[in-house]
């Protein structure tokens, strides 16, 4: 077997491996990319989850390059010959008019921008893409990734040699295949300290995944026939309540839902506008209304897909409660029914599952709750080695053994760079949330935004350590500014603008 050369190998097509690969690219370097499925994009497309945001997006706390794409996202729907009056009139509209995510959207759209985006490297021969490849190995010797083994849906392998290797994955399936230190799963209070951390680590009890399903609301009800695991399903119970019910457990405890805006009490919010991708009033021709469901409902928190031998079989289940989902909505007389059209699937389910939690790189340095929560921290903390900022709360949702779930208000927060490098490994980086973050701090890391900055960060600083023969565990010391001025150029946003918090902690 003939091995490939490249300055820099991304493994994963994910939000953060697209925008990994693009940043090496831009420094010129050659670059192989690799993604599962046959979409780039991940999160914000594979897994058909809308790109979750802090409420100070559409000013600031993003790279240039996602602020850009959000711009081009809009673009798209304003040039749209259908393109209504009431969606023009809203300035910053959504186009799904959605009330969790301020960008949601048909993901195809944002699948072509990807792909568009990478073109011009493809074309100039610095960068390769194979779609629905796989890992299947590592060689390692000492502390150092030498190759990967890969293989396409025919079973045609490839050996791929590089200099430095970014797991884009979504799961971190690269830590495990070359021995490089990781965490899964809760870590104790007395590991990290964090006071909401439990007193036992438990490896086993990790958030869940969702396998995302697009809903099409009809006019009339649609015939729609009985998943053969709906009885299943349907009995489950979840601390004490039916896994398919209006009430769940959220912040504050068990809240009460509604399928449709006003049901609970007016002015409420319903389930179905919550994560909606197309909304027929933005538009002048006759387009169906759709809505994504990632809800608790389908939050599949009975078995994990990572370290786990059961995980094909995890995987499996998560689709089918999904269709059951839907089928339980169609039962209590909902109009609905699963439609992929927007998804690119025959049965209306996402390409690949949302993964809400990796393998995490035991890193330099590991995020800590105490560092982000609110109650901690009255101003947000200045990081010395910041290479880029974010913002979401502490969310953990109900997790797969102990069924724990967690809230806290979080600062916005900024990322050390400290936490993309690991202990012991010279040539492996995170471009995604397998970054140096616990298991309740992966639970603002995770977020759309975030993982961008990651993955491009990742990208500038295999560049940077290439260009200037350095390992990026150098690059933490005197080379840190000259690679921050990097950063800066390219768009980032290391450190967060509020001229109202003329104080901030110490930096560390």
């Amino acid at each position: 077997m003939l091995t490939r050369h490249f300055d820099v190998a991304v493994l994963g097509g994910s939000l953060g491996g697209v925008q990994a690969a693009r940043a090496a690219c831009e420094c010129g370097l050659h670059v192989y990319l690799c993604e599962a499925t046959d979409w780039l994009g991940g999160q914000m497309t594979s897994q058909a989850v809308p790109p979750d945001e802090h409420r100070w997006i559409n000013i600031q706390g993003a790279t240039a390059s996602y602020m850009a794409y959000r711009h081009s996202i809009r673009e798209h729907f304003l040039q749209d010959p259908a393109a209504a009056e009431a969606m023009r009139a809203q300035g910053d509209f959504i186009p799904g008019n959605a009330w969790v995510s301020r960008l949601a959207h048909d993901p195809r759209v944002s699948e072509r921008y990807f792909r568009a985006s990478l073109a011009p490297f493809v074309e100039q021969g610095l960068l390769t893409i194979a779609y629905s490849t796989r890992l299947l190995s590592a060689q390692v010797q000492g502390d150092r990734v030498l190759s990967v083994l890969t293989a396409n849906e025919k079973g045609e392998q490839e050996c791929i040699a590089a200099r430095f290797f970014l797991d884009a994955t979504d799961t971190g399936e690269l830590l495990p295949l070359t021995g490089t230190e990781y965490r899964i799963g809760a870590e104790s209070r007395e590991e990290t300290g964090e006071p909401n951390a439990p007193e036992k680590g438990d490896r086993e009890d990790q958030q869940p995944i969702t396998w995302v399903g697009a809903l099409r609301l009809y006019s009339e009800r649609p015939e729609m026939k009985k998943p053969e695991s709906y009885d299943y399903f349907a009995s489950l119970s979840v601390r004490g309540l039916p896994l398919f019910s209006w009430e769940a457990y959220g912040a504050g405890g068990v809240t009460r839902f509604g399928m449709f805006d006003g049901d609970v009490a007016p002015g409420s919010l319903g389930m179905w506008s919550y994560r909606r991708i197309q909304y027929p009033p933005f538009f002048t021709d006759k387009r169906s209304e759709i809505s994504l469901l990632n809800w608790q409902q389908n939050d599949y928190m009975f078995g994990n897909i990572i370290d786990d031998p059961q995980s094909a079989h995890h995987l499996e289940m998560a689709r089918k409660q999904t269709k059951c989902c839907a089928y339980w909505l169609w039962s209590q007389g909902y109009p609905v029914a699963l439609d992929g059209e927007m998804l690119g699937t025959s049965d209306g389910l996402a390409k690949a599952p949302y993964i809400r939690e990796s393998r995490r790189i035991i890193a330099k340095r590991t995020i800590l709750e105490q560092e982000i929560a609110k109650k901690w921290n009255p101003v947000p903390r200045v990081r010395r080695d910041s290479v880029g900022v974010g913002h979401y709360s502490l969310d953990v949702h109900l997790t797969t053994r102990t069924r724990t779930t967690f809230y806290e208000e979080a600062q916005p927060f900024e990322i050390p760079l400290s936490a993309m490098i690991p202990v012991r490994m010279l040539n492996l980086l995170p471009a995604g949330k397998n970054i140096g973050t616990t298991h309740l701090t992966g639970g603002c890391f995770r977020l759309h935004p975030v993982e961008w900055t990651v993955g491009e960060a990742a990208g500038y600083l295999a560049a940077f350590c290439v260009h200037h023969a350095l390992l990026p565990r150098d690059v933490l010391e005197k080379p840190l500014d000259d690679f921050q001025s990097l950063l800066i150029s390219r768009g980032f946003q290391l450190h967060w603008d509020f001229p109202e918090e003329k104080d901030p902690l110490q930096e560390d």
